[in-house]
């Protein structure tokens, strides 16, 4: 890492983009989908279970399907990295917006609540621990994502390096990338532990 710090920060740029960008798209897809399994359970019922079937595949043998259809830029590693982050957000979040007993909603109704009002004021506040709790284990996986994305078609990114290392039997930079990689995760899990504490501390 001190050998040769420009060509790891070179690589590092491109996981790190790959892996917010998944961890943001992928979870706010599954929020929104939460959402509208949870106000039309018709939909639920129907797509649920091929969701959870969707996520039986494992992402080593979805992976190069993503990339012989989008290409070797950034974009399926995106995709990759929020395809796991995608499936524990939309089930924690489909039990969160469900975790509201029905003397609350009886309360909410006699207030003459909106559905609005029902939505931001109860099902919102409720759904924030399990909501955190998936982001937490999301935040370690994007970065999974983008690098087995870069390691089927990439000539960028921690994930190259590490197989480009690999081959030519360089372990004090293979050593290297999996300490970046790490660290990575690592950050962006504290990042969501700051937030959650503080939105928690607030509600």
């Amino acid at each position: 890492m001190a050998a040769d710090p420009r060509l790891l920060w070179e690589n590092l740029l491109p996981t790190m983009v790959e892996s917010l960008s998944g961890f943001v798209f992928g979870n706010l897809a599954a929020i929104l989908l939460a959402i509208v399994f949870v106000y039309n359970k018709a939909i639920e019922r129907a797509y649920f279970p091929v969701v959870l079937f969707l996520n039986t595949i494992p992402i080593l043998a979805l992976a190069p399907v993503i990339v012989l259809i989008f290409g070797i830029g950034i974009l399926p590693k995106i995709i990759i990295a929020s395809i796991i982050c995608f499936f524990p957000t939309l089930v924690n979040m489909t039990r969160g917006f469900d975790a509201v007993s029905a003397s609350e909603r009886e309360l909410m109704q006699v207030l003459s609540a909106s559905p609005a009002e029902i939505f931001w004021k109860l099902r919102t506040p409720r759904s924030l621990p399990y909501l955190f709790a998936s982001l937490r284990i999301s935040s370690t996986t994007a970065v999974v994502g983008a690098i087995v994305g870069e390691w089927i078609g990439a000539n960028k990114g921690l994930g190259a390096v590490i197989i480009q290392s690999t081959f030519n039997y360089r372990s004090d930079l293979l050593y290297a990338a999996i300490i970046l990689s790490s660290s990575l995760a690592v950050a962006i899990f504290l990042a969501v532990a700051a937030v959650e504490q503080r939105v928690i501390r607030y509600q």
